[in-house]
């Protein structure tokens, strides 16, 4: 133990004497460690940022909206507009085998919202129950609908968490009344605030039971009042979402007397596979970013092989004497090999400490929108100051090792 102490302390006292030469190398390997986990952490900072903006919408969200139904495949100037209804969405719940949820969604945004402290041209929604389960729509006061409320076609309403600031300020909502163009409703829960700073469509909304919002507020134009304006579903798992997909277009087309794989008929939205698209992109992302910052973090392993190599040249009088003192070739190996060591791991410290104070600034500045402040990789971190302690240990270790292997008088003798 007292000889590894003595070792440790001779390395240290070998990188002080040469403190500029030192310095310049420390900083290269510095420079290298903070570049690769900045430029992974921004990676991982937009790829949360991403996937947090997925979960403020919904976990595995499916969207089906109507097209045209072609007379003639292949040619929209011939066909024919057409609406989903309400019982084809009642068809699908109860026919389907791989989705897991389901809502008819109809929504208005000509309907004008009136309380005793204020008003505002609400977007109203009428959805099924299972409209929660589906998106994400936290009760902050109150409660969700529920099925009575449905099937009864109760006048109640849940109201967004900017809607309750215009049309109750600074008052409780919950058990208030409210009118939409005149109708009274009575608000039964308030949304807690959806989305980073309430940037989601959500928090300005009025939702209120599917049935009730069909035969108060119908669909304007023909054939409206059964009609619905989108479908929102779920998977039953997320490998499925095809599978459901496609179970899903062919139970409408046969309620509807179309093919099903009639182009232009369906217009879908699946943000499991555009996840999965995100995350492609990112992936690679990350494997760019990765070897750029390798590339970088390689310069600074050269800085450790070259003062290494420097050392020992400089030294290797400084070898044949202590071989000569009775020294043995394991104690120089071991002493060349902790200095590099040494030196690439305080360095490597070093760039992940102020790496880490840089984001910690940056955590204090307002993100974009779909970007998080970046963070540090530990994977990334552990495998770049590893790396860069190996090749110290490297770098010293083949010039130790022909130095040690000289013989005392050869390598006093050397120039």
């Amino acid at each position: 133990m007292r000889m590894f102490a003595n070792v440790v302390r001779q390395s240290l006292a070998t990188l002080w004497a040469h403190k500029l030469r030192s310095f310049l190398t420390m900083f290269g390997i510095a420079w290298g460690v903070g570049s690769l986990l900045l430029l992974v952490g921004l990676g991982e900072g937009f790829r949360s940022g991403q996937e947090r903006n997925l979960a403020e919408l919904g976990k595995d969200i499916m969207f089906c909206f109507t097209g045209r139904i072609p007379a003639i495949e292949g040619s929209l100037e011939s066909g024919k507009l057409y609406h989903f209804y309400y019982e084809d969405v009642a068809a699908v719940r109860e026919r389907a085998h791989y989705i897991r949820n389901i809502s008819a969604v109809l929504n208005r945004q000509d309907i004008r919202a009136v309380s005793d402290y204020g008003s505002t041209n609400g977007e109203v929604f009428g959805i099924d129950v299972a409209y929660n389960q589906i998106r994400t729509l936290p009760i902050g006061v109150g409660r969700w609908l529920n099925d009575g409320d449905n099937t009864d076609g109760r006048r109640v309403a849940i109201i967004g968490n900017e809607m309750l600031k215009n049309m109750f300020p600074d008052r409780p909502a919950v058990g208030s009344s409210i009118l939409l163009n005149g109708i009274r409703f009575q608000v039964i829960g308030v949304l807690a605030k959806v989305g980073r700073d309430g940037q989601n469509g959500s928090n300005s909304r009025i939702f209120i039971p599917i049935r009730t919002m069909l035969e108060n507020y119908p669909m304007k134009g023909e054939d409206g009042e059964r009609a619905i304006s989108f479908i929102n579903y779920q998977p039953l798992t997320r490998d499925l979402h095809e599978r459901a997909q496609a179970e899903l277009h062919t139970i409408l087309a046969q309620r509807h007397n179309f093919d099903p794989a009639l182009k232009d008929v369906f217009e879908d939205r699946d943000t499991i596979e555009g996840s999965r698209r995100v995350a492609k992109i990112f992936d690679a992302m990350d494997w760019f970013l990765g070897v750029v910052g390798i590339v970088t973090l390689g310069l600074g392993a050269i800085g450790v092989v070259n003062i290494m190599l420097v050392s020992v040249a400089e030294r290797t009088k400084e070898i044949g004497l202590r071989k000569a003192l009775g020294a043995t070739r394991r104690a120089i190996l071991t002493q060349f090999c902790i200095e590099g060591a040494f030196l690439a791991l305080f360095s490597g410290g070093f760039g992940l400490l102020i790496t880490a104070g840089f984001m910690t600034l940056l955590a204090m500045v307002p993100a974009p929108d779909g970007f998080d402040t970046p963070r540090i990789v530990p994977a990334s971190a552990a495998t770049a100051i590893l790396s860069l302690a190996a090749a110290g240990v490297i770098a010293g270790l083949y010039p130790a090792r022909k130095a040690a292997m000289m013989e005392p008088v050869e390598a006093l003798r050397s120039e």
